[in-house]
C-alpha cells in the first residue's frame, strides 16, 4: 500500500454524509477508469467520514449511499463522483508527468504533412505553450491528445499518420529482431523467401519511423533490408 504520507484525499458528499479515502496520487487515473487494486492503490483499505482524524464511515451510510459495503467499489465511486485533493507540489509534478505522456504520445503518431517528417518533441510543447492549452492530471492522455491536436493544428502543421515498412533480414537476425518488431506495430504480411530470408510488412505510427529503422539496423548490425512503402 502507498504510505499515508504520500497519498491524497479523495471526497465524496451525499445524503448528508461525507466519505473519504487515502490513495496514491498516481493511481487516480486508473480508479477513476474502474481499475482499482486496493492493496497498491489505497493507503489504508477503509473508507472514513474523516480521513486525517481516522474517523470511519458507518455501516448504514456506506449501505445507504453506495449499496453496498464494498471498500473497492465504493472507492472507485468516491474518485468518480468526488473530489481528489492535491498539494500544490503534487499537482505540479502530475501535471508535467501528464504532459509529458502526453507530447510522447503525438510525437510517436504525427508528422508534418509538409515534409513527411517527425515532429520534434520541443516543437509541440512550444505549440501547447502558445496555444495556452492546459493539461488536467487526472484527464486520460488519449482524451487530451485529441484536446490538444485541436488546438494546436492551427500554429503548426500536423497530421496523425501510419507508415508501412517492408523489412528483408536473415533468419539468424529474425530471432534477435522480431519480438520489437512484433511490439512496435502491426505485422501486415509476412513470409519466408527460399533461401531462408524472413520477410515482413509492417504498419507503423509515422512518428516512430526513424526510430524503428534504427532499432532494425541495430538488431541485425546493418544486414537488414528495410523500404518506407508509399
Amino acid at each position: 500500500m502507498v504510505n499515508t504520507d504520500d497519498a491524497i484525499i479523495a471526497r465524496y458528499e451525499s445524503h448528508g454524509h461525507r466519505f473519504e479515502i487515502l490513495i496514491d496520487p498516481a493511481s487516480v487515473d486508473k480508479i477513476r477508469s474502474g481499475n482499482i487494486d486496493v492493496e497498491k492503490d489505497m493507503a489504508l483499505d477503509e473508507i472514513f467520514k474523516d480521513a486525517r482524524k481516522g474517523e470511519r464511515a458507518g455501516e448504514e451510510s456506506l449501505k445507504e449511499v453506495f449499496k453496498t459495503t464494498d471498500v473497492s467499489q465504493i472507492a472507485i465511486e468516491i474518485v468518480r463522483k468526488g473530489e481528489v485533493q492535491l498539494t500544490t507540489d503534487q499537482r505540479r509534478k502530475m501535471t508535467e508527468e501528464k504532459k509529458r505522456q502526453i507530447i510522447n504520445e503525438i510525437v510517436r503518431q504525427a508528422i508534418n504533412p509538409q515534409t513527411n517528417t517527425p515532429i520534434p518533441a520541443i516543437r509541440i510543447e512550444e505549440a501547447m505553450e502558445e496555444a495556452k492549452f492546459h493539461v488536467d492530471p487526472f484527464k486520460s492522455t488519449e482524451e487530451q491528445v485529441q484536446a490538444v491536436l485541436k488546438a494546436i493544428r492551427p500554429l503548426i502543421p500536423i497530421r496523425f499518420e501510419k507508415t508501412r515498412l517492408a523489412i528483408k533480414m536473415s533468419g539468424e537476425d529474425y530471432g534477435k529482431a522480431y519480438g520489437d518488431i512484433a511490439k512496435v506495430g502491426s505485422i501486415i504480411k509476412e513470409e519466408w523467401s527460399n533461401s531462408g530470408d524472413y520477410m515482413c510488412i509492417i504498419e507503423i505510427p509515422a512518428g516512430m519511423q526513424g526510430e524503428v529503422i534504427d532499432m532494425i539496423n541495430k538488431r541485425s548490425r546493418g544486414n537488414a533490408e528495410v523500404k518506407i512503402l508509399k
